[in-house]
């Protein structure tokens, strides 16, 4: 079984900033790509980051230059890095890898979401 917690969410004011983290658990065998999506009220869930196990990475064009995306191969952790925080970016911030695990099934994870909301 594999596991993965978001921590780090909150309420910020418009252009603060916030880390978000992820760590995944359980019976891993290796870690793919990792990201982050995000669920706004009201709305369906959208892309806001990806990283590859390499390092490479991916933005939606609205969190461009204002996210930033990163992992821990050893710790089994993804982070999210927001700054110049908006209104818009309230949201449900949801971690997803993509896991092969010891028994080689491979799965895409999900976790619970973490809240983050800017206060304008």
């Amino acid at each position: 079984q594999v596991r993965l917690v978001e921590s780090g969410g909150g309420l910020v004011q418009a252009g603060g900033s916030l880390r978000l983290s992820c760590a995944a658990s359980g019976s891993i065998g290796a870690i793919g790509s990792m990201g982050w999506y995000r669920q706004p009220p009201g709305k369906q869930r959208e892309l806001v980051a990806t990283i590859t196990a390499g390092g490479s990475t991916n933005y939606a064009d609205s969190v461009k230059g204002r996210f930033t995306i990163s992992r821990d191969n050893a710790k089994n952790m993804v982070y999210l890095q927001m700054s110049s925080l908006k209104a818009e970016d309230t949201a449900v911030y949801y971690c997803n890898a993509d896991i092969l695990t010891q028994r080689g099934s491979r799965i895409g994870s999900w976790g619970q979401g973490t809240q983050v909301t800017v206060s304008s």
